[in-house]
């Protein structure tokens, strides 16, 4: 209820949910929304990170492709630029997508209308401390992190990357040890920067 009677006071609050990947980030944002739209509705609405991955065309010519999902491999300095946007805005903001279905950004997969005054902000690189990932924080008026043991973030992104059927079991196995866990300890070393700690245990 604070949150609700904050983002009344003609000033939006961001709030920020970071973590690893399959950390459960956009699960607990959307629960968080449901929550505060149930009590008010049009309150929340969310702002994935994920929207801003590159789009492939891009990776593919930057040579990119096997690092998917780092930080190099994000348009933060977009991403930014958004949040900015968002901080302030009173009319309907366009906000990109990614989609798993497909693997890649659909622009202006939704809008966020002006008078929503609690947005929550999802994605792996919202704590970071190097540019330009280092400009996100400063944005967000509260953040939390999701701690998910690694061997359940595993398992999660295990069935992540098999449910479309897009790659290979041999293809997914490498990407979740070389280049998943590798961004999941990334994103762990950021924590300490977070308010508030969130501990999940198990799959669900």
């Amino acid at each position: 209820m604070a949150l609700l009677a904050a983002g009344r006071k003609n000033r939006r609050i961001l709030v920020g949910i970071a973590g690893g990947p399959g950390s459960g980030k956009s699960t607990l944002a959307e629960q968080a929304i449901a929550i505060l739209n149930d009590r008010v509705d049009g309150s929340a609405a969310r702002v994935p990170m994920d929207g801003f991955h590159m789009k492939q065309t891009k990776l593919e010519r930057e040579e990119l492709v096997a690092f998917k999902g780092a930080p190099k491999t994000f348009e933060a300095d977009a991403f930014v630029s958004l949040l900015e946007q968002l901080k302030f805005a009173r009319q309907p903001v366009s906000v990109p997508a990614y989609s798993r279905r497909i693997e890649d950004v659909v622009p202006d997969a939704f809008s966020i209308d002006g008078n929503v005054p609690i947005l929550i902000v999802e994605g792996n690189y919202l704590l970071l401390d190097t540019p330009p990932s280092d400009r996100i924080m400063p944005l967000l008026d509260l953040s939390f992190y999701v701690e998910v043991p690694p061997d359940v973030v595993r398992e999660r992104l295990k069935q992540r990357h098999a449910a479309h059927g897009l790659f290979s079991e041999e293809r997914n196995q490498r990407h979740i040890e070389q280049v998943d866990m590798v961004n999941y300890e990334t994103v762990r070393a950021s924590a300490p920067r977070a308010d508030c700690w969130i501990e999940i245990e198990t799959l669900r």
